[in-house]
């Protein structure tokens, strides 16, 4: 997709710095064809299923990065506080749509996740977990949701699904504590606006 297609004032709020230059392009070659390879079925083997259903979609793999990617920048209670409400929100919405409960709007839902949580990366914002909890629950809640209504609603499924969830939440973390350790925190916070502008693209795919 080219850039024109971005908005401007979005892009300009991110300080376009080297590597995002560098990865951006790569970014909107990959989202489409990651994007169609997220699974709508289950299969024969439901653990395996569920561990091989957040990687296989760009967007949850984004999101769920994103999520420790911030947690790190954050640092203090945020570095398990984060990934443990986007995964308990989202054990909560795979359960809603596994028992078939309406949620409207959860792709939207999703892509601005990972727009939001990207953003959230990039600017290394630190607000109060009372204020940043909720806000990342309600996006567990729709990836949960889309994984449920797809799932079944199988434990095994489930089980698989939070394994993935919590390795994509601990490389984002380990990403975001490694780099901000050999004092590239602005490295970190390039692959948070690099997340952004990758599912700003997803929206407009």
């Amino acid at each position: 997709m080219p850039l024109p297609l971005l908005p401007p004032p979005l892009l300009k709020g991110f300080a376009m710095t080297p590597l995002l230059r560098r990865t951006l392009p790569l970014a909107l070659i990959l989202m489409p064809a990651l994007a169609e390879a997220h699974p709508g079925h289950i299969g024969a083997d439901a653990f395996a299923a569920g561990l091989s259903h957040p990687v296989s979609g760009a967007d949850h793999v984004l999101a769920m990065v994103a999520v420790g990617l911030w947690a790190a920048l954050a640092g203090g209670r945020a570095l398990w506080a984060m990934p443990l409400t986007f995964m308990a929100a989202m054990l909560a919405g795979g359960l809603a749509g596994a028992a078939g409960l309406p949620l409207p709007g959860v792709e939207p839902m999703i892509l601005a996740s990972i727009i939001a949580l990207g953003v959230a990366a990039a600017l290394a914002l630190k607000p109060s977990l009372i204020a940043a909890l909720p806000a990342i629950a309600v996006f567990g809640i729709a990836h949960g949701h889309a994984h449920g209504a797809e799932g079944g609603g199988t434990p095994a499924f489930a089980a698989g699904i939070l394994i993935a969830t919590a390795a994509l939440h601990l490389a984002g973390l380990a990403s975001g504590l490694g780099l901000s350790r050999f004092g590239s925190a602005r490295v970190a916070r390039g692959l948070g606006g690099a997340t952004a502008l990758a599912g700003l693209a997803l929206a407009f795919n």
